[in-house]
């Protein structure tokens, strides 16, 4: 038996449940809000058929991994650039210096994995800001970055639920500290920016925060509140998110890159981040 999720915030088509069943034959069904959630007899699914299918009828969809539970979710763990917030954070600093279409060419490349190594890719597009004043920072965070549609109700939520929200970013400690006190983030990690003299030096300070590292933050805080990885939700759209992503509770994919959108067990292709709140009803 396999479980599929469907998220249907604006109603669920009746012709996706015949669709499915031709597909996916249907052994029961549960309907909880703008989630249903559907047990089938069918083991080997393709995660990206199963998309395209739900697209076709305005759904996003996913399979949830056997050991989900909602009664073990204690943390919500998320990416911070295109997850989270609207913008990439890096490529809008470097606007401020009319090399934004050079640092975007990289970022998009480690992205979608063709750069394997994040921490060169960060280290080559940091230098590029080099001589960028600290006021271009502050422009960016007032007037270009805004949170997602359905962030704040999704932290909300969890935290009504008790859950330990979790920021780990690629991006910068300038952006997650502040994003941390508007949003009521319980915790965040992310790489800190050089700045001698109001200017940035096109260094990063201390240890690069990369997709291993973002893993590490995840499990540590689950072993700190006395469970494993499968007491973690996971959210993300890049492939530096997907080492955090594997083995968590549940992993959902966010307006994701294909090879994202392919690996995670859920897909939010359409709707909001919170839009799959229903799964934690409990």
């Amino acid at each position: 038996m396999t479980q599929i999720a469907l998220i249907h915030p604006e109603g669920l088509d009746p012709a996706l449940l015949t669709d499915l069943n031709q597909h996916y034959p249907i052994h029961s069904q549960e309907s909880r809000n703008r989630v249903t959630v559907i047990t089938t007899t069918r083991s080997s699914i393709s995660s990206l058929e199963l998309q395209e299918l739900a697209n076709r009828y305005r759904c996003d969809a996913g399979i949830l991994p056997e050991h989900f539970s909602a009664n073990k979710i204690k943390v919500l763990a998320m990416d911070m650039d295109s997850t989270l917030i609207n913008i990439e954070c890096i490529d809008e600093i470097a606007d401020a210096v009319g090399k934004k279409s050079e640092v975007s060419a990289i970022t998009e490349a480690a992205m979608r994995g063709e750069i394997k190594d994040f921490s060169e890719s960060l280290r080559r597009r940091v230098a590029l800001l080099k001589g960028v004043p600290e006021e271009a920072l502050h422009e960016v965070y007032s007037h270009r970055l805004q949170a997602n549609p359905g962030a704040r109700a999704l932290i909300e939520r969890v935290h009504q639920l008790g859950i330990h929200t979790l920021l780990v970013s690629g991006g910068f400690t300038f952006f997650t500290s502040r994003l941390q006190k508007e949003l009521n983030l319980c915790e965040t990690h992310a790489n800190q920016l050089e700045i001698q003299d109001g200017v940035l030096t096109g260094q990063v300070v201390g240890p690069i925060v990369d997709g291993a590292a973002k893993a590490h933050f995840v499990l540590a805080r689950c072993q700190a509140l006395g469970s494993d990885k499968t007491a973690a939700i996971t959210m993300g759209d890049g492939s530096n998110d997907l080492m955090m992503m594997a083995g968590s509770g549940l992993s959902i994919a966010y307006r994701a890159k294909p090879v994202v959108r392919e690996k995670a067990d859920l897909a939010l292709n359409q709707y909001h981040l919170d839009a799959w709140l229903d799964l934690l009803e409990r």
